[in-house]
């Protein structure tokens, strides 16, 4: 699709004006690029036109940021105001304000007597108890009011940040199209100076949403739980010194980023530790420090899932000044242990860390502190030193040191206290060598280096001392072990296009094989797919949707409607729409007032009165046809005049006006043409199919010819929108995505494939080597019987007892090495060629074919010597 049809079909309709109009600018460098050669004076003047487009975005999207956080800011005080009122008449009826989120102190008796009016009193207190009953139940009533209108500002505020999202992408994708283009036609080099000295200057394609998401995640929370929002531990579920989850990983495009989070909040609140203190960027912020010795072991250990394998690193929360740094420790274990994979960590102090990794601290004396001061069981306590002393004694004797950092940015979704569903999704991921194996010193003696902060993308940096990861990284925690499923909407959303689906990656494992090429020789398996755009067609299963009441966005049929469907206030409802034949599904656009249809088709009145005469014909012959194929040849041939229209009409930059063989009339340069040729091709709209078909059948043809002309230039468009997507895009046709299978391991590298090592694969190789072993002693019985019953002067007898004694001890020599080569092969996790044998049983059977067969061969030949 061409860019120019693609933004007017994407824009939000109420902020057109304010969009990009790449039409315009299209239009300005095809007129005189065709008109005269390119001068200096049309360089300025288009870089005037873009300077004015750039300030309109650039202030647009600056006000309109600031409008919405001033909605959520006034949306929160409405909700403080409304349960503040809710406390207020509680109190008045004597009831206390609810503890812990939902709890009251009213009782159930009290509850059952207001709401039925029961009262220990008589009489004509009955009548006061029913006049305070409905006044309790029209107060209640009208507080859910204030808060379904609260509910639907919400909902507007989600889709204007997830507008305001697409907004940004698309206008900063039309100026990098517009630039290549001016590029392309003109010969001159505009694209990297006016990126450099305009686009830096307002960058409004930089904006981090995550401040605003925030926000709009509390208000949400709090509107949804009607000011009472779920209260608990914000530490992740509390105790965190060992726990253990159901992870699974996947990628997300840079482009589902904001719609992914804006989906995800609908249903979990953003994390917030503080959530008395303002939201800032640098809260977001993790960075860890992975350790490794020089022969990698944990990088392998890790890459192919051996069981025990761990991975040893330091982590810190925010700045680069935070004084408490985690020692984690993650060990996988493999399935048949019937253990879960662990991750453990305790506390240390910033200026500790050296000594400790040195060997020169322990933390025995600091955790017992813990233990003295209340903070901490004795059981627990015992338990960290001991995890530390494991670490430290790992870091020592693997000569363990700093090789890679990680950094990221980290929105969390989860419920305080509540680990059973715990969402993360991290943002601008970066590795960064750490070691100075190169010559190079990074960080020294020390555990870190010093150079980088959380400025990312890290400017400062060599590219050979960082990897920007260009996707977001969405991991979906459960805790299964209470026995519940996945809740519905966790699956809806993992199974949409806004995820890819990437099993058992490593942000550690992904550093080393691209900072480390020197030293790595396995790759994991989605390294050879890094190239492999993962966007995906959208397929509406998660959707940010607009309350009833707001506009649409689009121009075609989409304009008509808002993301609910309904008709928005630009277009009135139809008073009467033809009804839709069985077996067809009209567009839009084409259910139109069947009512003075000689004004409307703009025919002369002859015309229509044989149209209409056709049509009648046409309706009873149809009506007899009940097997008829659904196929509409006249919607294909509509089509095809659609497409033509829609051509001129994105080149001459008026795509947005269009309306199909119906234009509303324009001044300007070829609008006679144009209303010549509505004329010409026009038809009554409610006529059937074929006579739709019938009438513009010649008219097509003769089109043909210019159509091909058309067709040439969109598809050299076409070919240079291709060079802005990737493989896997220009792979996708009708919606549907290829499989890749054609991909390789970079030259020199080795693709590590996980394979699973279960106890009974070691008892199944020993099975197999003693199966051999009984074969081989049964031959070696019918040797050793044919060696001790023969004659001595039995030369037949001795020959074949050799033979048999030779094939026996084949199958003893073959199934020793055959055992020895799988035992190592499963070791090292091997299984090419190690289940098939395709050689061995083939040879020992010809081999002990040929003893029987010399037996039998000699004794018949002695029986006929005698």
């Amino acid at each position: 699709m061409k860019f120019g049809r693609k933004i007017s079909q994407d824009l939000y309709n109420e902020w057109r004006s304010y969009y990009l109009d790449y039409n315009l600018l299209k239009r300005e460098l095809k007129a005189r690029t065709t008109s005269h050669a390119w001068n200096a004076q049309d360089e300025r003047d288009f870089i005037a036109l873009l300077e004015k487009e750039l300030d309109k975005i650039h202030d647009f999207q600056k006000a309109k940021t600031t409008e919405l956080s001033r909605r959520i800011k006034d949306a929160e005080k409405a909700v403080k105001r409304l349960v503040s009122d809710e406390y207020t008449e509680e109190n008045a009826d004597g009831q206390a304000p609810p503890q812990n989120g939902h709890q009251r102190n009213t009782t159930d008796a009290e509850a059952q007597q207001r709401r039925h009016g029961v009262s220990q009193d008589a009489g004509s207190d009955d009548d006061t108890e029913d006049e305070m009953d409905s006044e309790d139940l029209h107060s209640v009533d009208a507080l859910e009011d204030q808060f379904i209108l609260l509910e639907e500002e919400v909902a507007t505020l989600v889709a204007d940040v997830h507008d305001l999202a697409l907004y940004t992408k698309l206008n900063i994708t039309g100026f990098m199209k517009i630039l290549k283009k001016h590029d392309k036609q003109t010969g001159r080099t505009l694209k990297t100076t006016f990126v450099q000295d305009y686009l830096e200057k307002r960058p409004f394609y930089k904006y981090n949403w995550d401040s605003l998401i925030v926000k709009l995640s509390k208000l949400y929370d709090l509107v949804r739980t009607r000011g009472h929002p779920v209260q608990g531990d914000s530490s992740a579920g509390g105790n965190q010194s060992a726990f253990v989850r159901q992870t699974t990983k996947y990628w997300v495009h840079p482009d589902n980023l904001v719609h992914l989070k804006l989906a995800i909040l609908k249903h979990l609140p953003v994390l917030v530790f503080n959530p008395d203190k303002e939201f800032e960027q640098k809260d977001a912020a993790i960075t860890s420090i992975y350790f490794d010795n020089e022969d990698l072991e944990l990088y392998l250990g890790r890459l192919e899932k051996t069981e025990g394998a761990e991975a040893v690193r330091l982590r810190w929360y925010g700045d680069v000044d935070q004084k408490t740094i985690f020692v984690e420790r993650k060990t996988h274990r493999e399935d048949w242990t019937g253990e879960k994979s662990v991750k453990a960590r305790f506390p240390i102090k910033e200026h500790l860390v050296n000594a400790f990794l040195r060997g020169e601290y322990t933390m025995d004396e600091e955790f017992q502190q813990l233990v003295a001061k209340g903070k901490k069981t004795q059981e627990e306590v015992d338990s960290m030193i001991q995890l530390a002393n494991e670490v430290q004694y790992s870091i020592l004797t693997k000569k363990l040191m700093p090789v890679m950092r990680t950094f990221y940015n980290r929105t969390a979704f989860q419920l305080p206290g509540d680990a059973r569903v715990r969402i993360s999704l991290d943002t601008e991921l970066t590795m960064v060598r750490e070691d100075n194996w190169d010559g190079k010193i990074r960080a020294g003696d020390n555990w870190r280096r010093n150079d980088i902060g959380i400025d990312w993308p890290f400017e400062q940096l060599p590219p050979s001392d960082k990897e920007l990861f260009k996707y977001g990284v969405l991991e979906v925690k459960l805790q299964t072990q209470y026995g519940q499923e996945p809740p519905v909407w966790v699956t809806d959303l993992v199974s949409s296009h806004l995820v890819e689906a990437v099993p058992k990656s490593s942000k550690f494992i992904h550093g080393c094989a691209t900072l480390l090429p020197e030293r790595v020789d396995l790759v994991p398996f989605w390294l050879p797919q890094m190239d492999v755009d993962i966007l995906k067609p959208d397929t509406g299963a998660v959707q940010i949707e607009r309350p009833l009441n707001t506009s649409s966005r689009g121009t075609s049929s989409s304009e008509r409607q808002g993301s609910s469907g309904f008709l928005t206030p630009d277009h009135p409802p139809q008073t009467y729409a033809e009804p839709v034949s069985e077996g067809e599904e009209d567009e839009p656009l084409d259910l139109a007032p069947a009512r003075d249809e000689v004004a409307r088709t703009g025919l002369e009145a002859s015309d229509v009165a044989a149209a209409k005469a056709f049509r009648e014909k046409a309706l009873k012959e149809r009506a007899q046809r009940e097997t008829e194929s659904p196929a509409k040849p006249a919607v294909r041939a509509r089509d095809a005049v659609l497409e033509a229209e829609d051509d001129n009409a994105d080149d001459e930059g008026e795509a947005d006006e269009r309306m199909p063989f119906l234009k509303h009339r324009k001044s300007g340069k070829g609008q006679a043409d144009r209303d010549a040729k509505v004329r010409a091709v026009s038809i009554d709209p409610l006529a059937p199919s074929s006579a739709f078909d019938e009438t513009l059948r010649d008219r097509l043809r003769e089109d043909a010819e210019r159509q091909r002309v058309r067709d040439q230039a969109i598809a050299e468009e076409e070919e240079e929108d291709e060079e802005q997507v990737g493989p896997s895009q220009r792979a996708m046709r009708d919606s549907e995505r290829l499989l890749e299978r054609s991909w390789r391991a970079p030259p020199g590298k080795k693709i590590a494939v996980p394979v699973r090592i279960e106890p009974k694969v070691y008892f199944a190789t020993e099975r197999t080597f003693l199966k051999w072993l009984h074969f081989a002693i049964y031959i070696g019985t019918i040797a050793t019987t044919l060696l001790n019953f023969v004659q001595p002067e039995d030369t037949a007898g001795l020959i074949s007892a050799a033979l048999f004694t030779l094939a026996a001890l084949a199958a003893i020599a073959y199934s020793a090495i055959i055992f020895v080569y799988r035992a190592y092969s499963i070791r090292h996790r091997h299984a090419d060629g190690m289940y098939y044998d395709k050689y061995g049983p083939t040879v020992l059977a010809l081999l002990l074919l040929a003893a029987i067969g010399a037996n039998i061969g000699l004794r018949v030949k002695d029986m006929f010597r005698d």
